[in-house]
């Protein structure tokens, strides 16, 4: 990695370091809180229909609260925008640490940044992914986000395991199930703060070209996108199908999913989605390599097609055992086509749309993962039907890899960018 980062000019190489130290914060908290979320949640007294319905409208609010950033963060400026992001997640943190009012809960889902499955969500992704753009050369793209990743999944990874543990170790010294988790949620306010602070210290390399700054919108100019906006809507649409699916199985539903089913404590949890993230982190490093070899497109496609697979065994399991291995298999591979969709979106258009450009295919996937756990919530509250989702999403991932494949296999990615 510090290869790829001094290959880029030493004033530019400070910014990259930057925006993984905030990957790094940012995935930690998200692991942090997801493993218990959806626990916090039931400890409040919600039932699994008003937790879908919560976890929804995070969702949703996410994909709001990142359509109006992402698509105006070239403009207006990247670094105003990310710290706007910060302050939202803070606010999160701050009433899920210190309420049980639904209403309230429901606020601090909607407006606030919150993760469900301990992976990205909100504006932050779409922006730090235009700045590293603009810092790093084309040819080394691909194998920098690679590495932005693998940082990040081994954040979440490690928060995973430590919201598990200081859960377990909350609970075995005399605090509440409900304590315990709001703990954790006043710990996701602290790390949103130090992204704030890690966020002030970007300049302005890391900021979009002047001309499209200074640029007023127009009629044809729609949500930040001009020349390309054919290729990323109908991108934008793939991935929603993605993501609809992956909602059925976020890290905080199997989390609840294992509990339910294996009687698994806090602690074994966070253990479990701690080897599950590594995992995650370590096949998309392979991306690079892999797509040197047989292309971008084709990478995203044949190495998440068996990780879908695996995603349809895992319930099939009789055995804690056997239900853990199937799922860290999968895990071992399922992150390969992520580096490389980023990179792909990013050679997709020119640089000055690249901000509005991961926004808008960011926002599509929230919204594609805000709509499943309306109807995955009731699902997993039932024995009998609590494997349907994880058969729904990894059927509908199977078509999404099939169709994404039919739609772009003929397009070419203009390799200056």
């Amino acid at each position: 990695m510090e290869e790829l980062v001094t290959a880029v000019r030493p004033r530019l190489a400070r910014e990259v370091r930057i925006l993984f130290a905030t990957r790094i914060v940012r995935l930690f908290a998200y692991g942090l809180f997801s493993v218990v979320l959806v626990l916090h949640l039931a400890a409040t007294g919600l039932s699994e229909s008003e937790i879908g319905l919560l976890l929804t409208l995070t969702l949703l609010g996410d994909a709001v609260i990142s359509l109006g950033i992402t698509t105006r963060a070239d403009r207006i400026g990247r670094k105003r925008m990310l710290l706007v992001g910060a302050l939202l997640m803070v606010g999160a943190g701050i009433l899920f640490a210190s309420t049980r009012s639904f209403a309230l809960l429901l606020l601090a889902a909607t407006v606030g940044v919150i993760s469900p499955s301990g992976n990205e969500v909100g504006p932050f992704l779409a922006v730090e992914q235009a700045a590293l753009a603009q810092t790093i050369p084309a040819e080394r793209r691909t194998a920098v986000f690679a590495w932005y990743n693998l940082v990040g999944s081994f954040a979440t990874a490690l928060g995973s395991l430590c919201g598990g543990l200081v859960a377990d170790a909350l609970q075995h010294h005399g605090s509440s199930q409900l304590g315990s988790y709001r703990f954790l949620a006043a710990g996701y306010a602290v790390l949103g703060v130090a992204m704030a602070l890690l966020f002030s210290r970007l300049s302005a390399d890391s900021e979009a070209p002047q001309a499209k700054r200074q640029a007023r919108p127009s009629a044809a100019f729609l949500l930040g996108l001009e020349t390309s906006r054919a290729k990323v809507l109908a991108l934008a649409g793939l991935f929603s199908i993605d993501s609809f699916a992956g909602g059925f199985v976020v890290q905080a539903f199997v989390a609840y999913w294992f509990q339910q089913r294996f009687g698994v404590s806090p602690s074994v949890l966070g253990a479990i989605f701690f080897g599950a993230n590594v995992l995650a982190g370590l096949s998309a490093l392979t991306a690079s390599w892999v797509a040197r070899r047989i292309g971008l497109l084709v990478t995203m496609v044949i190495t998440h097609l068996p990780s879908n697979v695996l995603l349809l065994l895992v319930p099939l399991m009789p055995s804690l055992p056997l239900a853990i291995a199937v799922l860290l298999l999968r895990f071992s591979i399922s992150q390969m086509d992520v580096p490389t969709r980023q990179a792909y979106t990013m050679a997709l258009v020119p640089p000055a749309e690249r901000s509005a450009a991961a926004g808008v295919t960011g926002i599509a996937r929230t919204l594609g993962a805000s709509l499943s756990p309306l109807v995955a919530g009731p699902l997993y509250a039932s024995v009998a039907l609590a494997s349907i989702p994880f058969m729904v999403g990894g059927g509908l991932k199977i078509i999404y890899d099939l169709l994404v494949w039919k739609t772009f296999r003929h397009v070419r990615l203009d390799e200056r960018r």
